[in-house]
């Protein structure tokens, strides 16, 4: 769980909890309990099988590392508009995350600080609002789940979160995500205006920005779309192939410790209380605050009430700046 850092790793606890230290001990215990429950020391030797499966979540999961900011932080970036979470089962779902998660902190960040010569325990998250909509209500309970486990067994292990590429359809689910994260995460949420690509340039390398992020390549009027192979999000991106690799080979590994044929490897997490109670609360506020909106199922001013269409405006332009203003409230 520390992998060799034991001080950096109570201190994440400590601040979880703002210093208080009845309140961190506990927190620490439960989420050894979890650990040991879950089985979450043994995630790296379970592949979720078949290949088809995984990449099945890949594609419906977006997730990826695009490379290391200026610090020396990994950097993580999600598709949040395009993740459907509906190709797999939940506790796949789940099960990938966590495994990234801890592919993550016993890969990737001990190697870095190797590298640097000194500690580097936390990453930078790039969320991409690119295609949310409505529909988006729909992935509450599982994105919930997620957030849970984060907030309770990984804290402090995300340094900014830099919201990017968001509709307007994001002021509704703002207002209604905001008032139930923790204040200490609130602080780390910015809101970037478009893509965020000046922003980001000032804490990463041009070729650390996600695809998502960049502008597009034009020849003759036309767009030329990503190369699958080459955004972060691909099962054939070298971060994933990696990721891959090392649970299929930690999984041989187990395998020929135990001398046996391989058993049937599963995965199941117990879905919170707080998540499940969390989610329905937050369909409650976006749907109370999208019929305030007038806004219709692809996040776009609805046509019922003349006036509203005036008052929202059309462009993106005004709500980047509303919700940036509101995320450094």
């Amino acid at each position: 769980m520390h992998q060799g850092f034991k001080e950096n790793n109570l201190e994440r606890f400590l601040r979880a909890r703002e210093g208080n230290v009845v309140k961190a001990n506990k927190m620490l215990v439960d989420s050894l309990n979890w650990r040991v429950s879950n089985d979450i020391d043994d995630i790296l030797s379970k592949p979720i099988e078949p290949k088809e499966l995984y990449d099945a979540i890949r594609e419906s999961q977006l997730v990826g590392m695009s490379g290391f900011d200026k610090q020396g932080r990994p950097v993580f970036a999600i598709g949040v508009g395009h993740s459907g979470y509906d190709r797999a089962p939940l506790d796949k779902y789940v099960q990938s995350h966590i495994q990234i998660n801890e592919y993550r902190d016993r890969v990737v960040l001990p190697a870095a600080s190797r590298q640097l010569g000194r500690y580097v325990g936390s990453c930078l998250k790039i969320l991409d609002m690119t295609g949310l909509k409505l529909s988006a209500l729909n992935r509450i309970k599982i994105l919930t789940v997620i957030s849970t486990i984060d907030d309770l067994n990984y804290p402090e292990k995300t340094d900014a979160y830099y919201i990017v590429n968001a509709p307007y359809v994001f002021t509704a689910c703002w207002k209604a995500v905001k008032p139930l994260l923790q204040e200490r995460t609130k602080k780390k949420i910015k809101v970037l205006q478009g893509s965020g690509r000046e922003e980001l340039l000032k804490v990463m390398d041009a070729s650390v920005i996600p695809e998502f992020c960049r502008p597009s390549k034009e020849s003759r009027g036309k767009t030329t779309p990503i190369e699958p192979s080459t955004s972060c999000f691909s099962s054939s991106h070298p971060f994933h192939i990696e990721l891959w690799s090392y649970i299929k080979q930690r999984a041989l590994e187990s395998q020929s410790r135990k001398c046996g044929p391989a058993p049937t490897l599963s995965f199941h997490v117990k879905v919170p209380d707080k998540a499940s109670e969390g989610s329905s609360e937050v369909v409650q506020i976006i749907e109370s605050t999208l019929e305030h909106l007038n806004l219709d199922e692809d996040g776009s001013v609805s046509g019922n009430g003349s006036t509203s269409g005036s008052n929202h405006g059309s462009s993106h332009h005004g709500t980047d700046d509303e919700a940036s203003s509101k995320a450094r409230e």
